[in-house]
C-alpha cells in the first residue's frame, strides 16, 4: 500500500499493478485511487472489464491503441481470474506493452505461483491488500469518527470490533448508523452500539458458547432459538460453533507453550483482540476437552449429512452436551 502511495503521489507508474488480497475496502479504494491518479476523469482513454469470460485478444487490441489526447491509456481489469489460471498470450504482451498504456488488475484470490502474477510481479507491482493489523485499525476507526466530530474510548472501541464483522467497509458502514443515531453527541458508547449495530453472527455464537462453558444451559439454548429466530440455518451455527471451539483449541495448545498473546495473534492468522476476547473463554476448558468438543462438532455434522439426526436437534444436543 506504501509503495501504491508513493507511485500515485509521485505521479511516475508502473506499466501494470496488480491489486489483490482478502481486504475489499482496500482493494476498491486503491483501484478507485490508481484510475483517478493515471486518467482522472478522461474516460476516452479508460476501458474497464469485469468477470470471467474476458477476452484476452480484446485486451491486446486495447493495449496496442494509442491514447487520445492523453500520456495513457488505461485498463482495468478485476474478477477475471486470470491469476488462478493459465494466461500464457497475457503473460507474454504484457512484457512488449507499450510505453502509452497501463493495466491495473484487481482480485481477489491469486495463485502465486501463476505465470502471469510472475510477469506482473517482475514488470510491475503486486500490492497484497490484507486486513490490517489492531492497532492501525483502530487508528483508522478514530481517524474517521474525528472526522464526523464523534470519539469513542478505547475500551469502547474494543467493543464495538468484538460485535461487529470487521470486514472494513462494514465497519465503515457501521460507523455511518452509530453518527446518524448520537446526532449532537460527540461520544458514542457502548449503549449506542447496542441499540443500532449489526451483531456478527461469530459475536451471537461466542457469547452462546460462553454461556455453555459457565454451564448456563437455558441462556445457551435461548441464543440459539434466537439465532434460529433470524434466519440462520443451524448447520451455518455449527460451522460457526465448530470454528469458534476450534479457535479455543489452538489458543489453549499455544498457551500451554508459553506463547505471548501478539504471537498467538499472529499464529492463528486473527487480530489481537481476539486472542484477548477468548482469553478468559479458554480457562472453563482443558485441552482435552476442547478438542473433544471439536470431535462432537465434526460427528454432529456427519450425525445430520448421514440423516441421523436433523439440523435443529443436532446443534441442540452439542448444546445440551457441553453444558450440563
Amino acid at each position: 500500500m506504501k509503495i501504491l502511495s508513493q507511485h500515485i503521489k509521485s505521479g511516475k507508474f508502473k506499466s501494470v499493478y496488480l491489486i489483490y488480497g482478502t481486504e475489499d475496502y482496500l482493494r476498491k479504494q486503491y483501484r478507485d485511487k490508481m484510475r483517478q491518479a493515471i486518467v482522472g476523469d478522461n474516460t476516452m482513454n479508460y476501458s474497464y472489464f469485469e468477470g470471467k469470460g474476458i477476452s484476452v485478444k480484446e485486451l491486446i487490441d486495447l493495449g496496442e491503441t494509442l491514447p487520445f489526447f492523453s500520456e495513457r491509456r488505461l485498463i482495468l481489469v478485476e474478477n477475471s481470474g486470470f491469476f488462478s489460471s493459465a494466461q500464457d498470450e497475457l503473460a507474454a504482451y504484457l512484457k512488449e506493452l507499450p510505453e502509452t498504456t497501463c493495466f491495473i488488475f484487481v482480485e481477489k484470490d491469486v495463485d502465486k505461483r501463476n505465470k502471469l502474477f510472475k510477469t506482473v510481479s517482475s514488470l510491475g507491482y503486486a500490492a497484497n491488500m490484507t486486513p490490517p493489523d489492531e492497532r492501525t485499525l483502530m487508528r483508522w476507526i478514530a481517524g474517521l469518527l474525528k472526522g464526523e466530530h464523534r470519539q469513542m474510548s478505547e475500551s469502547t472501541l474494543r467493543y464495538f470490533l468484538e460485535r461487529i464483522d470487521t470486514d472494513m467497509e462494514n465497519i465503515r458502514q457501521e460507523l455511518d448508523k452509530l453518527v446518524v443515531y448520537t446526532d449532537g453527541r460527540e461520544e458514542i458508547v457502548r449503549e449506542d452500539i447496542d441499540a443500532v449495530c449489526t451483531v456478527y453472527t461469530e459475536s451471537q455464537v461466542f457469547d452462546m458458547v460462553k454461556a455453555v462453558a459457565e454451564k448456563q444451559q437455558a441462556k445457551a439454548l435461548q441464543l440459539y432459538y434466537e439465532l434460529i429466530g433470524q434466519k440462520e440455518a443451524p448447520m451455518r451455527i455449527l460451522y460457526w460453533i465448530t470454528r469458534q471451539f476450534n479457535q479455543l483449541y489452538q489458543m489453549k495448545d499455544l498457551q500451554s507453550k508459553g506463547y505471548p498473546e501478539h504471537v498467538i495473534a499472529e499464529r492463528m492468522g486473527v487480530r489481537d483482540f481476539v486472542v484477548r476476547k477468548n482469553n478468559a473463554l479458554c480457562q472453563h476448558f482443558s485441552l482435552a476437552e476442547l478438542r473433544q468438543a471439536v470431535e462432537v462438532c465434526v460427528e454432529r455434522e456427519e450425525d445430520v449429512k448421514t440423516g441421523r439426526l436433523n439440523d435443529r436437534m443436532a446443534v441442540e444436543l452439542l448444546i445440551i452436551r457441553f453444558s450440563v
